[in-house]
């Protein structure tokens, strides 16, 4: 496989996209697999990146799960620049950084709340939670 075919972060941030809108859609693998006339195994490697979506296949997957394509790349400039800021520790890889499952599920549930001050209360509790866990800043 020459270079230019192999994925790189866009195609992760494409991937990690398609996951997030199939479990906001509450789609498992297979029913999105069923949909599109391919395998659960391709709609994973997909998911994961390791498969470029092709132009042709990412506009059929947009028009399944009712987005548009643009849909795949929101957020992709953001993060592909956070990534070339972070470099890997294994053999200096640069890599897009990809939301786990919990994160994902915490977004979709959290974008279902109407209320907005719910929301902000949510949010507010959520960043309370996050400071207790960083290094505290001592003094000198």
């Amino acid at each position: 496989m020459s270079e230019n075919k192999l994925p790189n972060g866009i195609d992760r941030v494409v991937g990690q996209r398609i996951r997030w809108r199939r479990r906001e859609l509450r789609l498992s693998q297979e029913q999105l697999a069923e949909l599109l006339n391919l395998t659960f195994q391709q709609v994973q490697k997909y998911e994961k990146g390791v498969n470029r979506v092709s132009a042709g296949r990412l506009f059929e997957i947009a028009t399944a799960m009712s987005v548009p394509v643009g849909y795949f790349y929101e957020g992709a400039a953001e993060q592909l620049s956070d990534a070339r800021l972070q470099v890997a520790e294994d053999d200096d890889v640069i890599r897009a950084p990809l939301l786990d499952a919990d994160t994902l599920d915490l977004i979709a549930a959290f974008q279902r709340i109407e209320d907005a001050s719910l929301r902000k209360s949510l949010l507010n509790t959520v960043k309370a939670a996050a400071m207790a866990f960083e290094p505290k800043q001592t003094e000198d």
